[in-house]
């Protein structure tokens, strides 16, 4: 069973949740940060992190 589920904030913490959570739920995210959201409309990480960055 899928849930709805809503994540305030794409951050590291926020994008991170609302990524894993996806790939079996419902999720809606929400962000106010125009660059940040029109990074991840091109499916591009807005973070930078070498740890991360692959």
């Amino acid at each position: 069973m899928a849930f709805n589920i809503s994540v305030v904030g794409l951050g590291y913490v926020g994008l991170a949740n609302a990524l894993l959570l996806s790939q079996h739920n419902n999720v809606c995210a929400l962000e106010t940060n125009l660059d940040r959201v029109n990074l991840i409309n091109q499916k591009k990480s807005p973070i930078q992190d070498s740890e991360i960055a692959h």
